[in-house]
């Protein structure tokens, strides 16, 4: 790997190199969630996660805040999303599966934002008619995930910029193109409408008050490359007389092949929602992992989960028991458990999981009316 390929690049579009966390957190500005501010979130949501356990939610802004104005009675909103230019991943559904923890534990609305215009303004070979069919299609991911219909409501910007627009002007107006270059890194070759959408996802950290004049904290659970468009709506929420939105942030899941995060972009990274069990399985068997070059080898001097692909998906998935985490990392190091035994037992769990998840998808395509913007509509005209 050269060292061009393993430089360090984190925008909102592009994640590429060997992840330093430490360093995002000192270069985006961010705070450590440390053990102080985890505790004060299971005592208030009557229990723990391990998701924080393990740090892989590290980072946060003004979660300490939020927390405050929740003992006060002020019970925050949730808001997330998705930019629909392919198929839903394993690593998309992290953040997800986090996001309905809080919103079981805190009994929280969630604006959940499929930016379908960001993906036709940023991605060159996609079409409009792929924009919508992806759009569609992750919807059935998002709602298979397990939210509570009665509190979840699903913005699809293009379909929904009646609800949108009139926030999205006033964002626009006071975010300066010089703000928008520093921040984004917009070369002039940039079309207009990208240069633009920033302002359409500032929305849903302020539609909630919008709608309902109620004046609460928005919490934004989302991967650590996502926080620069959180600057820029943080930069301007006061100016409209809006709460700046804080947020938490997660690490990156990490893809089945050597370095980099996974990604639909690459087939075998990425195991996809829609894969079919015997693909998944396929995927799994060749992933990379932290074995040695021979079996004896590895019996007498373990193997190093700290780099394995498998291991991380035990991590951020599939052991959410630490007992469970702990008995296999040891008997990888250990030398007692082989890379193809290890990835035996992962397989069927994948396997498991994406019939579940499956089968929730086919459920969602009779219930995705539940989850429409057209009941905030109905809200508005109250």
């Amino acid at each position: 790997m050269s060292d061009k390929d393993d430089e360090m690049v984190v925008t909102p579009w592009e994640v590429r190199g060997k992840i330093d966390y430490d360093r995002l957190i000192k270069e985006f500005g961010t705070q450590r969630l440390d053990d102080k501010l985890k505790k004060r979130i299971y005592k208030i949501a009557g229990e723990s996660h391990f998701m924080l356990e393990r740090d892989l939610f590290f980072s946060h802004r003004d979660m300490d805040w939020v927390l405050n104005e929740y003992e006060k009675g002020d019970k925050f909103f949730l808001y997330t999303g998705r930019g629909p230019s392919g198929q839903v991943h394993i690593g998309h559904l992290v953040p997800w599966m986090f996001t309905k923890w809080l919103q079981d534990r805190f009994g929280t609305r969630l604006y959940f934002q499929l930016t379908n215009d960001e993906k036709f303004f940023f991605e060159p070979d996609l079409s409009y008619d792929d924009v919508k069919g992806f759009t569609y299609d992750n919807a059935l991911d998002i709602i298979a995930t397990g939210f509570d219909p009665e509190k979840t409501y699903i913005l699809q910007d293009i379909e929904d910029i009646d609800l949108m627009y009139e926030i999205a002007v006033q964002v626009a107006k006071k975010v300066t193109f010089s703000t928008a270059r520093a921040v984004f890194g917009f070369e002039n070759s940039m079309n207009i409408g990208g240069i633009w959408y920033p302002a359409m996802q500032a929305v849903p950290a302020f539609l909630h008050q919008h709608l309902t004049g109620e004046k609460v904290p928005c919490v934004i659970p989302c991967a650590i490359d996502q926080d620069p468009h959180w600057r820029v709506t943080r930069d301007v929420a006061e100016k409209l007389g809006y709460y700046k939105p804080a947020s938490i942030q997660n690490r990156f899941v990490p893809g089945l092949q050597e370095g980099g995060k996974m990604s639909a972009s690459d087939p075998m990274s990425a195991v996809l929602t829609t894969d079919k069990p015997k693909l998944a399985k396929k995927k799994v068997m060749a992933a990379f992992t932290g074995g040695r070059d021979t079996a004896e080898e590895q019996r007498k001097l373990g193997a190093n989960p700290d780099i394995c692909s498998v291991f991380k998906y035990y991590t951020f998935i599939f052991m959410p028991d630490d007992k469970d985490l702990e008995n296999i990392e040891k008997k990888c190091r250990s030398g007692e458990i082989l890379c193809g035994e290890c990835k035996q037992i992962l397989a069927p769990m994948m396997v498991e999981f994406l019939e579940n998840h499956q089968a929730a998808r086919e459920e969602a395509k009779e219930r995705i009316h539940e989850f429409s913007a057209e009941r905030l509509r109905t809200e508005a005209r109250k």
